[in-house]
């Protein structure tokens, strides 16, 4: 039998082995099964030696990196530890032009500009508040909607259509007006608003000429002479105007574009005192007017 000594010399000597071994087996277990062993107020448990102790995983100890336990806390490398980093897994890519070293977005990809496109993928960095007040593209660069080379910010005609001529302000250039004069004598029978086939025949020929895509606008004004009623030769005249506006299109060209109105016997441009000069002023006025082209 050991006596009172004895049995107290046996039992530390076997809870030293014991410990010894249980801490030299956590200790070398692979770092994929083993987590830090944490106290109640969550800070990593350390040996005699200053070693932090493992323990197996158990769903109570979430796997988490400490600088004192010699961590290196910094996985995505942008100098800003893991536990102070509010992007902790930018890749190389996203911290090459530099992360943010402190403040809300500390470790988080740099925007010198504030134009919401990071520096790593803008490639206009350093606007200023006045460039980017329009908007950016997807590469950080101030808009330029209308792809005319007068950036938005300071383009006065920013809604110009595509391949249209511009001045220093962005705004449209014009070519010169082109006036058609129709003879009303021709274009409609006598005090009528139908067209004639000749008229139909003029205004087709009218209507493949004109460019569309470049087509800024065309205006229909219709005119009379005097005899009858000036109220009557006003509705007349918005008739025509009407007739020749309606039939051009129907040939193809924007309704937005074409607009028409009636002068009635306003505008004559010859005496109505004469024949040839009544002829005159019965007339249908078309200005066509298209932007420049670059």
């Amino acid at each position: 039998m050991f006596d009172h000594f004895e049995r107290k010399l046996l039992v530390g000597v076997m809870t030293s082995t014991l410990f010894s071994s249980i801490v030299t087996s956590v200790l070398a277990s692979s770092p994929k099964d083993t987590f830090y062993l944490l106290d109640s107020q969550g800070n990593p448990v350390f040996t005699q030696d200053g070693q932090c102790v493992q323990t197996h995983q158990t769903p109570n100890l979430p796997t988490q990196l400490f600088k004192q336990c010699g961590d290196q806390g910094d996985r995505d490398g942008d100098s800003i530890w893991d536990d102070q980093d509010v992007c902790p897994d930018n890749t190389p890519v996203e911290i090459s032009q530099g992360v943010y070293q402190d403040g809300l977005q500390r470790g988080c990809p740099l925007e010198s500009d504030k134009d919401g496109i990071p520096d790593y993928r803008d490639k206009c960095p350093h606007n200023t508040p006045e460039e980017i007040s329009r908007g950016v593209d997807s590469q950080g660069c101030p808009l330029d909607t209308d792809q005319d080379s007068i950036l938005d910010y300071k383009d006065l005609c920013p809604g110009t259509p595509v391949g249209v001529a511009v001045d220093e302000h962005g705004c449209a250039l014009y070519e010169k007006p082109v006036d058609i004069v129709l003879a009303g004598d021709v274009t409609f029978a006598f005090n009528k608003s139908a067209l004639t086939p000749q008229a139909q025949t003029t205004l087709d020929e009218l209507a493949d000429r004109i460019e569309v895509n470049f087509l800024k606008g065309v205006e229909v004004v219709g005119h009379t002479d005097s005899v009858g009623s000036e109220q009557y030769n006003q509705v007349l005249s918005e008739k025509r105007a009407f007739i020749v506006a309606s039939y051009l299109i129907n040939k193809g060209l924007p309704a937005d574009k074409v607009i028409q109105r009636g002068e009635g016997e306003q505008q004559p441009i010859a005496t109505n005192e004469t024949t040839v000069g009544r002829a005159k002023n019965r007339r249908v006025e078309i200005k066509i007017i298209h932007f420049k082209k670059k």
